[in-house]
């Protein structure tokens, strides 16, 4: 019964802020730690937000690029999808 409530409230139980993994949320401002599907939808929703306002990482993420900064000279080229070649039609003699 004690992980259960450590789980839903773990303030109560002094487990320190650091530990939770969602600090001042964003519509609430508090500091509070998600577990199973609310975390799913909560990073989902928080996603989607940033698409909405077109804010760089939410760009990024429409794009299927990298977020964080990492380079991209050279790695990460398939993540954004493949552009592979078209077979035509008939093509005339030259």
């Amino acid at each position: 019964a004690n992980i259960e409530e450590a789980l839903k409230d773990p303030t109560r139980v002094n487990i320190p802020v650091w530990y939770l993994n969602r600090r001042k949320d964003i519509e609430t401002g508090k500091d509070i730690h998600l577990i199973t599907s609310d975390l799913d939808m909560t990073l989902r929703n928080d996603l989607e937000r940033e698409r909405i306002t077109q804010s760089w990482r939410g760009i990024r993420h429409m794009y299927g690029l990298k977020v964080r900064g990492q380079r991209t000279r050279t790695t990460g080229r398939r993540r954004g999808g493949t552009i592979g070649v078209r077979k035509g039609g008939k093509v005339g003699p030259k």
